[in-house]
Formats: structure tokens, sequence, C-alpha cells
């Protein structure tokens, strides 16, 4: 793992990074809830692109990787703006942004925020909302009261300790949701989706293609695939729908 750099932020967070020079569009990859930028999606991308002579930059939000604070005094609000003040700072022109999860949440809160610096979005198994709808949602009565008189509740997760929601979570997340109207996407779009995403239901992926509009959107589904979508051939989908993404934008 080599030595990242830092942004340090006017907020007082420190947010560790990696950017390869290169041309543009530039291509810049959000991780996920709890993710950090040394995923297999990450680094095969950024390898993809020192190949091709691209700018590329990855990043870890607040509280994940190596950038500073607590997961869990983290949320939507302050992961989007880490994501925005290391664009801004550190991006020349429009970017393709690659979300992965909770990345493509974040992504379409850029959408809205920056839209001149956006080229296009690749979503892969994107989760808006996802503190709203898959997390309040599927609350217990005792969870959604545990949440509220505790201000936190734990949840198991696949991929290690369990998660700890935290109130101020959920109720940021109500400020950052963009499936309750029209999300203006003025740039090409790439969405994937595994059938077998145990963690984002196939209904997410049509509810954000039916509240997205633009002239050049597509969904692709990937038959047999999970939520990591890491496999080669899902890997290989990602790199060519960047490179098409890319292609549409210039």
């Amino acid at each position: 793992m080599t030595e990242p750099s830092y942004l340090d932020c006017e907020n007082g967070r420190r947010i560790a990074y990696h950017q390869t020079a290169g041309s543009g569009p530039g291509v810049v990859f959000l991780g996920g809830f709890k993710s950090d930028m040394e995923g297999t999606k990450a680094i095969y991308l950024q390898d993809w692109a020192k190949a091709q002579g691209r700018v590329f930059l990855r990043l870890d939000y607040s509280g994940h990787g190596q950038s500073s604070g607590v997961f869990e005094e983290g949320c939507i609000g302050d992961w989007a703006e880490d994501a925005r003040a290391v664009i801004e700072a550190r991006c020349k022109g429009p970017q393709v942004l690659v979300g992965s999860s909770m990345g493509g949440w974040i992504s379409a809160i850029l959408a809205r925020e920056i839209p001149q610096k956006i080229a296009g979005i690749v979503g892969i198994a994107a989760a808006p909302d996802f503190t709203e709808d898959s997390m309040w949602g599927d609350f217990s009565t005792a969870q959604r009261a545990e949440l509220i008189g505790d201000g936190q509740v734990a949840l198991p997760s696949e991929y290690g300790e369990p998660y700890i929601i935290t109130r101020k979570l959920i109720d940021d997340g109500r400020e950052h949701l963009v499936l309750r109207g029209p999300l203006d996407f003025p740039f090409p779009v790439r969405l994937l989706q595994g059938t077998a995403d145990a963690d984002v239901d196939l209904s997410v992926a049509l509810r954000l293609l039916d509240h997205a509009t633009g002239d050049d959107i597509r969904l692709t589904l990937v038959k047999g695939a999970d939520h990591r979508f890491s496999t080669p051939e899902c890997l290989t989908l990602i790199r060519e729908s960047v490179e098409q993404v890319i292609a549409a934008s210039s």
C-alpha cells in the first residue's frame, strides 16, 4: 500500500487520496459504505487508467480507510462533501464518476450540486437513499425505538464487524434523498446491477432509472452477479462502461 496524498479541508477533516497523472476527462472512483479506496474495483480501474494515460483519482471518505475521523460520526452529507472537496481541489475539468454502492448515491448528489464538474457517471450496484429505504424502512419497531432512544443501533454485516447505524446517519440521509423527484443527468450514464445482489435489490436500479432524466442513460443487468461485482467479467464490464461514457462525453 503506497502512501496517499492528503487534502486538508476547511472543516478540519483530512481526506486521503491517490491520483495518477494523465489526460482528461479524469476518472474518479467513489467507494461504498464502510469501504476504502484499496478495493478490487478501484485498483483495477487505476491500473487501466495508468495504461491508458488517463487521470484517475480514488479517495477515502472521512472515517474510512486512511482519512481522518471516526466512521460512526459520519453521514452521507459529510461523505459527499469530502468527495466534492477533493474533486474541486484536485481535478481539472469535468470528471467521470464511478460510484460503487453508496458511491452511486454520492454521484447523484454531486450531479445535483456540481453538474459542471461531471462528464458522466458509471453506477455499480448504486444505492441511492439506502439509509431511508433499506435501513429505516426495514427496521423493526424495537430497532427504531433503540435508534431514537440510544442514538444508534447495531446491524449484522457479512463483511466483518457489525454496522453501527446512528440517528445522525438516518436524519442526515433524509436531507440528501435523490429518488423523491426527477434526477437530472445531462451527461452519459451507465448503471450496472447484478441480479444476485443481496444488499441492493434490483428494484433500486429500476427506481433510479425511472427517476433519472437525460438523453443517454442505460441500465445493464448481469445475471448471477453479487454486490461485490468484482469477478473478471464484471470488472471488464465496468471498464467498458467507463470507456463508453468517456467516448460519449467527448
